[in-house]
């Protein structure tokens, strides 16, 4: 198994060291072409709107839509959510619109108001630590997405089939578990390819 992490912009370097952490092969993509060679896809928190315009001038947009097609996992993690989101509140532009979900962005505030929770998280666990930095949220979520995690009363987790979206940063703590939770459903889609 091996799980890409798209190295446009953002926390690159944490996501590597969080899959190492779990023996799990990460893989920097920075072509197109390299995502070829992974069966999922990280796509890591940043500047989502720096983030959305690397991803077209590089030719990601079409690429990534593609990846997903072969219903390989992709995980978006806060700026990452926001890219696969269909919908960005207050802006007419999306990116990815892979996931049926309407974000809001910086929802939490600006970087000072930046904080640490423990959530309960379906399927996960109920002790998850999680980094909110300039966090999204999800205000919509369509009838194929399954809230994993709320926090007071906001969608902050989320999954459609194959695509998983955190507003916070799993990468930022040493709690492993949603990163896990992640190579699972790339473990499945490689089983599921056999």
């Amino acid at each position: 198994m091996k799980i890409g992490v798209l190295a446009l912009q953002g926390a690159v370097a944490e996501h590597l060291n969080m899959l190492k952490s779990i023996q799990v092969e990460g893989a920097i993509v920075k072509k197109t072409e390299e995502l070829d060679g992974v069966d999922g896809l990280i796509i890591p928190g940043g500047e989502s709107t720096t983030i959305g315009r690397l991803m077209k001038e590089y030719g990601f947009i079409e690429r990534i839509r593609e990846f997903s097609k072969q219903k390989k996992p992709i995980f978006g993690t806060c700026a990452g959510m926001i890219s696969l989101a269909s919908n960005i509140k207050d802006q007419q532009e999306s990116y990815l619109q892979l996931m049926d979900i309407t974000v809001a962005r910086n929802a939490f505030g600006r970087q000072k108001d930046s904080f640490e929770a423990t959530l309960p998280i379906q399927r996960i666990g109920e002790d998850v630590q999680a980094v909110f930095i300039r966090a999204p949220l999800i205000e919509e979520a369509g009838a194929e997405v399954e809230v994993l995690a709320s926090f007071n009363g906001s969608i902050v987790m989320a999954q459609q089939e194959h695509l998983l979206a955190a507003s916070f940063h799993p990468e930022l703590t040493a709690d492993t578990r949603v990163h896990r939770y992640f190579a699972n459903m790339v473990s499945r889609y490689i089983s599921n390819e056999k």
